[in-house]
C-alpha cells in the first residue's frame, strides 16, 4: 500500500518511516514548510532526506506557508488580540495535515497518511475514531478532536502504542545513522516559537501596554503589563496592592486592555461552553472532557445543540481559557470538541 508519510525530520516521524517500510508498505515522505523560518527548514529537511536516502523511500517538501499564514498563523495573532489564549496545532491538524497535505497526498495516489502523532485509531459502532495513545505522557488525542471523518479513516499512526522511551532506544538502534540521542531535536510543540509566543507577538502588535488591573467587583488593584501577556490562571506579572494571598487571572476584557483577578477558589468552573468544530456529530450524554492539553479529564453532562457544546461538569475545574480546546471523550476515543467561548 502506498502510504504518505509527514516527515518533521524529528525522531519520531524518521522511526514512523523506518517502521512503515519494515512493514512492506511503499512510503511517500511529505516535509511541509509552513512557517517561514528558513534556517530551521534546512535543517530539518536534510534530516528528512539522509532518512529517505538510507531507508531508500520517495520524499518531496511541500511548500504551504502562504495557506498556513492565511488559516493559522495570521488566526494565533487575531486570537491574543482577542484576549484569547489560542490553540494553533488544534487548527493546524483538520486544516494543513490532514487537509492540504491530505488532498495532496492523494493526488499522489496515496491510500493512507501517516504521522508520527501519539495517538491511535478504535472503532465505536463501527466508526473510526480517534484514540489516546498508550503513552499516557505523550498523547496528542486533544489535538486531533477537529479532523474530519475521511482523514480519520486514512490514517496511519505507527507510534500509538509505543512508549516514548521505547520510540528513542529502538530508534537509534535501528537507525545507528541517524545521529545519536544526545544531539537530535525534538519538534516544538508550536512550529513557529522559538523561545516565547510573546515574541511572536511584538513582530506585528504592540504588545508592552501597561493597564489596570481589578477584582470581581470591579475595583482597580494593579498593573499589568500588556494583556496579550496573561491567560486565565496565570499568578505572576502583575501587581495587587495589599495582597496577602496568590491572585490569579480570572479574566482579560482585551478591549479595555484590564485584567480581572481574584482567588485560586475563584478560577473554579462547573460550566463550559465551545463553538463545535466537530466534523463528526455526537448524541448528547455523559462524558468525560479536557479544558486543556495538560489537564485531566472530568466527568461531564455534554450537549450539543445550535452549534454550540456544553459541558455540565461533576466537579470543579481550574483554568478554563477562552479559545483552548474543550475535548468531549468516550473513554479512550475522542467525539469531537470546540473552541472554548
Amino acid at each position: 500500500m502506498k502510504v504518505a508519510l509527514l516527515m518533521s525530520g524529528g525522531v519520531d516521524s524518521s522511526y514512523c518511516a523506518y517502521l512503515l517500510k519494515k512493514q512492506g508498505h511503499e512510503v511517500l515522505g511529505i516535509y511541509l514548510k509552513l512557517h517561514g523560518k528558513e534556517e530551521k527548514h534546512q535543517m530539518f529537511i536534510q534530516n528528512c532526506e539522509k532518512v529517505a536516502s538510507k531507508l531508500e523511500i520517495e520524499f518531496q517538501v511541500i511548500d504551504a506557508q502562504k495557506e498556513f499564514k492565511e488559516k493559522v498563523y495570521d488566526e494565533f495573532i487575531a486570537s491574543y488580540q482577542r484576549g484569547e489564549t489560542p490553540n494553533p496545532c488544534a487548527l493546524c491538524n483538520p486544516l494543513m495535515k490532514f487537509g492540504l497535505a491530505l488532498d495532496r497526498a492523494m493526488e499522489m495516489g496515496c491510500e493512507k497518511i501517516a504521522t508520527g502523532h501519539y495517538a491511535r485509531i478504535e472503532e465505536i459502532n463501527g466508526i473510526k475514531r480517534i484514540a489516546q495513545a498508550k503513552d499516557p505522557s505523550k498523547d496528542q488525542s486533544y489535538f486531533l478532536y477537529a479532523i474530519s471523518q475521511h482523514a480519520i479513516d486514512s490514517l496511519i499512526f505507527p507510534l500509538g502504542d509505543y512508549f516514548k522511551s521505547d520510540v528513542k532506544k529502538e530508534a537509534f538502534e535501528a537507525m545507528p545513522w541517524f545521529g545519536t540521542l544526545e544531539t537530535y531535536k525534538e519538534s516544538q510543540e508550536i512550529c513557529f516559537v522559538e523561545t516565547d509566543y510573546i515574541d511572536i507577538l511584538k513582530k506585528t502588535l504592540q504588545v508592552d501596554q501597561k493597564g489596570v488591573v481589578k477584582d470581581t467587583a470591579g475595583n482597580v488593584v494593579g498593573e499589568h503589563k500588556g494583556y496579550m501577556q496573561y491567560t486565565v490562571g496565570k499568578r505572576k506579572g502583575f501587581s495587587v496592592k495589599g495582597a496577602l494571598e496568590p491572585h490569579y487571572v480570572l479574566g482579560i476584557d482585551a478591549q479595555k486592555n484590564e485584567l480581572i483577578v481574584g482567588k485560586k477558589e475563584e478560577l473554579a468552573v462547573n460550566r463550559v461552553k465551545a463553538v463545535n468544530k466537530s466534523l463528526n456529530q455526537f448524541t448528547d450524554g455523559e462524558y468525560e472532557v479536557k479544558i486543556r492539553y495538560r489537564s485531566q479529564k472530568s466527568k461531564a453532562k455534554v450537549t450539543l445543540k445550535d452549534g454550540v457544546i456544553e459541558a455540565e461538569l461533576y466537579e470543579d475545574v481550574f483554568g478554563v481559557a477562552k479559545g483552548q480546546a474543550l475535548v468531549v471523550y468516550q473513554g479512550e476515543c475522542v467525539l469531537g470538541g470546540g473552541v472554548i467561548v
